[in-house]
């Protein structure tokens, strides 16, 4: 009766658990916090203010705006420029240039007479390059109410000195949201330096219209003389100067197109190819590259030369802008006809930018209430994909609300509920190196050796050296349920430096070849993974994270509740199959292997 009574209330419990975590998610699923909602944090009893941040508050006057009394877009740059590049300065202690500023979505538009707040902080330093991160709200003064309008990413490099190269100081993040950003940024710097490769994938894949406008109609060309009024303290032409001036001549494109005042709603990556000074003349062209339904592409480019020398290339963006009618909903708009060769590159390029906006707006800018759990993997998405699932474990990982529950041979056992969302982490420390623990944990096929809730797992695609998709198969949770079964991407990332942990991050993705199965119920991980950080040369922490959702929970509930230890055995057998296998050649990559080998022959041939 006893044991009856026992089963019945685990059975009834884990149900409880499930059902109130199921209500969780149908709720948010959001683990992002709006900036405009969190507290200062408090460092020693005082409020603490990141010693990199500027800010800026400019009212907007007449000659600011535009033919419909908004603020132009130039002048925002401007300000949004000036405003990193005071933070980066502060920061790296010598003058510093903007190298790059990644792509911005423009929210709202800002009418005369309202003030514009711009904070700037930079968000961490690599070698001689840093990335500053920048956050545009509009203040209603009648009202005391403000509102998001673009949050920005800039990357900006310290000018050489008479003592040579400039080695940036390391920022240290205080507060959770600054480790979170510090963290994040990392993972953004490498998508940046991948982004060309896959425009280049996808060019293969665009599909061609009949259009009925001559693209070479709405070609403009502006020469603009550098005066010093446009210099900056450094001398070179200011950085928000080129980004306004490129906005004016591909705004003028954009009109030769519709025949009518159009609003610029996306700026693809600015990339600065080199410096201007004064005396220059800056030479800034624009050319419709494609026309959508409700939107086109412009492509703006600006070179600068002196006297009788060459063109050098300053820099290039590619803009997007819609025609609002007087609902303010966006026109149909007229298709292109490209010209050949560079025209119909151009053309295809605009397509292939067009798909990852897409991609990247549906995977990484909605919150996740807006997307389901699992969504489609495909070549071209695989780069937001990745990302989106590094972040959400970084995002976890700089949580600070964690509960210890219970502990037991030194593995620990922590909870967190934020948002109205439970997660849960495992921590352990094994005797094995960090990179060994990383190889040997980052194939999913050799899991099952220690983990009784991996029945099977195939490996489906090895999409590259950092992402893998796995399809993993489990046990029933129940004695009369099916097993469940999960599609799973695997994204690695080694640490760029002493300060990172090595990473493995898992969420579930769906694919045409593999559709749900009526032998198996479709599980779904929404946030999962490893963090595992070198301690010494020979002791490693291990940390596992989970976002606990309706496919997992079944198998954890009773381990959160404290009525079974089924994940401290799971662990414990963990640390066995990693003391047991820390010199196996086994865990080294597959490329490794591969390279020793060639190596080898290559030798033995010589």
């Amino acid at each position: 009766i006893l044991n009856n009574l026992k089963n019945h209330y685990v059975t009834s419990f884990c149900w409880c658990i499930f059902l109130h975590s199921f209500l969780f998610l149908l709720v948010t699923m959001s683990d992002w916090k709006d900036p405009d909602n969190v507290p200062d944090p408090q460092i020693n009893g005082e409020s603490y203010r990141n010693p990199t941040e500027v800010k800026m508050s400019q009212i907007v006057l007449p000659c600011h705006a535009n033919h419909c009394g908004e603020l132009s877009v130039g002048q925002l740059l401007k300000w949004m420029d000036s405003t990193a590049c005071l933070s980066a300065e502060r920061h790296a202690g010598c003058s510093c240039i903007t190298a790059s500023v990644d792509d911005i979505h423009f929210e709202h538009t800002i009418g005369v007479g309202k003030v514009v707040n711009i904070i700037a902080k930079v968000n961490r330093a690599f070698t001689s390059s840093m990335e500053v991160g920048i956050l545009v709200t509009c203040e209603d003064l009648y009202t005391d109410k403000q509102w998001k309008v673009c949050h920005a990413f800039a990357t900006f490099v310290a000018r050489r000195t008479e003592a040579g190269k400039v080695q940036l100081k390391q920022v240290m993040p205080h507060t959770q949201m600054e480790q979170m950003e510090y963290s994040l940024a990392a993972e953004r710097r490498r998508m940046r330096l991948i982004h060309a490769e896959i425009i280049t994938d996808l060019l293969s894949k665009c599909q061609e219209y009949e259009d009925a406008v001559p693209a070479e109609r709405t070609r403009v060309e502006s020469v603009e003389l550098v005066l010093p009024p446009h210099a900056n303290h450094q001398v070179s032409t200011f950085g928000g100067q080129i980004m306004a001036w490129m906005e004016n001549v591909a705004t003028i494109a954009a009109c030769r197109l519709c025949n009518a005042h159009p609003t610029l709603r996306t700026i693809d990556m600015f990339h600065f190819r080199g410096p201007s000074h004064i005396g220059d003349r800056l030479v800034l062209k624009a050319i419709v590259n494609n026309a959508f339904k409700h939107s086109m592409e412009v492509g703006v480019c600006a070179e600068a030369y002196q006297g009788g020398e060459p063109l050098r290339h300053i820099n290039s963006a590619f803009m997007t802008f819609e025609v609002l009618d007087s609902d303010r909903k966006p026109r149909t708009l007229p298709r292109i006809r490209p010209e050949p060769v560079d025209g119909k590159r151009r053309y295809q390029e605009a397509v292939a930018r067009k798909k990852i906006r897409l991609d990247r707006k549906y995977i990484m800018s909605c919150k996740q209430t807006q997307v389901p759990l699992s969504v489609p993997w495909d070549q071209s998405n695989q780069m937001y994909l990745s990302y989106n699932n590094v972040s959400a474990l970084k995002l976890m990982d700089a949580r600070n609300n964690w509960v210890l529950t219970s502990e037991k041979n030194k593995v620990r056992l922590y909870t967190s509920e934020e948002n109205q969302m439970l997660c849960f982490k495992v921590e352990m420390h094994v005797s094995v190196p960090a990179e060994q623990t990383f190889h040997l944990l980052s194939d999913l096929r050799r899991r099952k050796e220690w983990d009784q809730h991996y029945e099977e797992c195939e490996l489906i695609n090895q999409a590259d050296e950092e992402d893998t998709l796995y399809r993993v198969t489990t046990p029933s949770a129940s004695k009369w349920g099916k097993g469940m079964e999960f599609i799973l991407l695997a994204s690695r990332r080694k640490p760029c430096d002493a300060r990172d942990p090595y990473l493995i991050a898992l969420r579930s993705v769906t694919l045409p070849t593999h559709p749900p199965t009526e032998d198996y119920t479709r599980g779904e991980v929404l946030c999962a993974g490893f963090t595992i950080w070198e301690e010494s040369s020979s002791v490693t922490k291990i940390t596992y994270y989970n976002q606990a959702t309706p496919g997992v929970l079944p198998y954890i509930s009773t381990d959160i509740a404290g009525l079974s230890s089924s994940f401290y055995s799971a662990f414990s057998a963990c640390s066995h199959f990693l003391e047991a296998n820390k010199d196996s050649l086994v865990a080294l990559p597959l490329s490794t292997l591969q390279l020793d080998s060639t190596t080898t022959a290559s030798t033995q041939e010589e």
